[in-house]
């Protein structure tokens, strides 16, 4: 299982992926590497975030899960 962040302030990774192409070569990524279930976040859970509207979060993560999905590859998405 690999771990894709799109958030501008993630905990794990900084923000790094939260640009959908950047999301889209970390996947690529993390595929190459043998994950087999890709998980998607939408809200950081690092020490002080501010909670996210569930509009905020869908926005975030549907575009990268309905990509995947479209390419038959296993999600989950870790959300509050």
């Amino acid at each position: 299982m690999g771990v894709c962040n799109v958030t501008p302030d993630s905990f794990s990774d900084g923000g790094r992926f939260f640009d959908r192409d950047h999301a889209r070569a970390r996947v690529e990524a993390l595929l190459a590497e043998g994950a087999d279930i890709v998980d998607i976040g939408g809200e950081s859970t690092r020490p002080g975030a501010e909670p996210v509207p569930v509009e905020v979060e869908l926005a975030r993560v549907l575009p990268v899960v309905r990509a995947l999905v479209r390419e038959g590859l296993a999600v989950s998405v870790d959300t509050m």
